[in-house]
């Protein structure tokens, strides 16, 4: 099913992050662009949650050096920007897999697209990877492990209810049952002329 192979490729993509752990290393693809289309686009979004995964850990430093904060907050910024983008590419990829699909009469909308319900998979990945640091880690009090044992619980089931959400979404969307649209972020800060603070330093 497709969250399987989701789930796989989120989980390479973070482990393949770990080897270095270098906020500043460039994403290499496993996935070829062009013959692996949807495969990269979940490693790459993979990639981009596990580095954003590092620079909030390291943002939250109360000894962190302001300009290095502010530095870093800019690395959010695009990084915020680059997830977005990577998301409508991939609802734009389900919206072309399933272009000729005769939608039923009573077909209905779902809540979020079949990209945004990756998009909280791809995040709940990495939660499951660090809680499952946290509940095994030598140096944690017997406490402290068996407070994350319980969240990590949590966790895998949210896993198999998202996964199994998502399996069905995109069957339903492929029968006809379901039908999906896809609505651009149109974030207004990041824009120099709908950001009035950019505009008037222009």
């Amino acid at each position: 099913m497709f969250a399987k192979k989701a789930i796989e490729i989120f989980n390479q993509a973070t482990q393949d992050f770990k080897k270095s752990d270098d906020i500043n290393k460039l994403l290499v693809n496993r996935f070829d662009f062009n013959e692996n289309y949807i495969e990269h686009l979940l490693y790459k979004k993979s990639w981009i949650d596990t580095i954003q995964w590092a620079y909030e850990d390291i943002i939250r430093d109360p000894d962190i050096d302001p300009a290095e904060a502010l530095a870093l907050k800019r690395k959010i910024d695009a990084s915020n920007q680059d997830r977005t983008d990577t998301v409508e590419m991939l609802d734009e990829y389900f919206l072309e897999k399933y272009k000729d699909v005769k939608i039923l009469e009573n077909a209905t909308i779902n809540t979020e697209s079949p990209a945004w319900a990756l998009d909280r998979l791809s995040i709940l990945e990495l939660k499951i990877y660090h809680m499952n640091i946290e509940a095994s880690r030598n140096d944690a009090s017997n406490d402290h492990k068996a407070k994350c044992s319980l969240k990590l619980k949590v966790l895998i089931q949210q896993r198999e209810d998202l996964s199994q959400a998502i399996n069905e979404l995109l069957s339903e969307i492929s029968e006809g049952k379901k039908y999906m649209k896809t609505y651009k972020q149109m974030k207004m800060y990041n824009d120099d002329e709908l950001n009035p603070v950019l505009r008037k330093n222009k």
